[in-house]
């Protein structure tokens, strides 16, 4: 088995991926690529996903881009290591899959203006109505999240749902470094705030950080 992932430091989808794979108990190379640096679109990537975005797995002669797709393979590709993705009976992997596709075109909807305002533009480029639309949106979000939770985590046993939401959650303190204002921990519920510690605390956590977000 040769497992290697190609990553984007602060990717989203790419983060998930990864925590798929730690969750897995998968041995994998990480390769990290710079956006900056135009790596995804260097013809030796290209190769691999034409369509120049991370993350993509390769699996010895096997190569797969989309997150999902990649979470999904490694479920079944691997199915006795480590943990499972979607867990329980036929009812409540579906229940994973709807949470991770109410994240994607939901959460990620909601939060993706915020943050292209906040991470990408200076300060006097922004916009105070989309920031203030986009963040009622998110909030609105998490009221969702946290009221469809069942247990600890949102489909009840640690699963693929809690790793794709894990990392837009995650964005919003980081987004607060540009913008003290935002109030990133206001923005969550008291459940979602205890779920957010449950992911922070899982013994992978640590080596699934964004490598340009770790302090030196």
């Amino acid at each position: 088995m040769s497992l290697v992932l190609y990553y984007g430091s602060g990717s989203p989808y790419a983060w998930r991926a990864q925590f798929a794979l730690e969750h897995k108990a998968l041995p994998y190379e990480l390769k990290v690529l710079s956006f900056n640096a135009g790596d995804t679109r260097k013809p030796e990537f290209v190769a691999l996903n034409p369509r120049h975005q991370v993350p993509v797995l390769v699996d010895g002669d096997f190569v797969l881009y989309e997150s999902n797709a990649i979470v999904e393979y490694l479920e079944e590709a691997y199915p006795s290591s480590g943990a499972r993705l979607f867990p329980g009976d036929t009812k409540a992997r579906a229940l994973v899959r709807r949470l991770v596709l109410e994240v994607d075109n939901y959460f990620a909807t909601a939060a993706d203006p915020l943050l292209e305002q906040i991470l990408f533009k200076k300060p006097e480029e922004r916009d105070p109505a989309i920031i203030a639309k986009g963040r009622s949106a998110v909030v609105d979000e998490i009221a969702m999240f946290t009221k469809a939770m069942r247990g600890d985590f949102l489909a009840g046993p640690l699963s693929a749902a809690d790793f794709a939401l894990y990392p837009f959650v995650a964005f919003m303190p980081r987004a607060e470094l540009k913008m003290p204002d935002l109030d990133a921990n206001g923005m969550l519920t008291p459940g979602l705030r205890a779920w957010k510690a449950r992911i922070e605390a899982l013994p992978f956590f640590e080596r699934t950080v964004p490598p340009h977000w770790k302090k030196p």
